[in-house]
């Protein structure tokens, strides 16, 4: 069976990418925690136990996604690979169908859902998700 993989070095590479506690989210998570935010990390969702939000703050019903450049196929920094194209492209593909659906699937259920990119300067990032726990807190008139 062919590998995904165009060489055994690319396979360790990819394999070593993580998929929860980036830089990026451990940037914003101290961020918010600095400001007295509590939330959870890595929380199942409802709809898809097998899909997670990076930050979710539940009562407030607001799911935060830090997107990586290449997995979700950032317009600015994306680069298509040059072996195994094809590959990379449907995977990169199906993961930007699965993000757009499951932002649709959380706003039905009544959540407020948050996306970020990875290169996105984590102190603005905190600013917005701040911003967004204050209003979610105001009562409604």
């Amino acid at each position: 069976m062919k590998s995904w993989a165009s060489s055994p070095a690319v396979r360790r590479n990819m394999q070593a990418n993580r998929g929860r506690d980036t830089s990026p989210e451990l940037a914003i998570r101290s961020l918010l925690h600095a400001r007295g935010l509590r939330y959870r990390v890595n929380a199942p969702l409802e709809f898809d136990r097998r899909r997670r939000a990076d930050i979710t703050f539940p009562r407030l019903q607001l799911a935060i996604f830090i997107d990586g450049c290449y997995w979700h196929g950032c317009v600015e920094h994306f680069q298509t690979p040059k072996t195994n194209m094809a590959f990379w492209l449907q995977k990169i593909g199906a993961n930007q169908t699965r993000d757009r659906h499951t932002d649709g699937m959380l706003r039905a259920a009544g959540w407020t859902v948050l996306r970020f990119w990875e290169h996105e300067k984590p102190e603005l990032v905190a600013d917005q998700i701040a911003e967004t726990v204050g209003q979610l807190r105001e009562p409604r008139t």
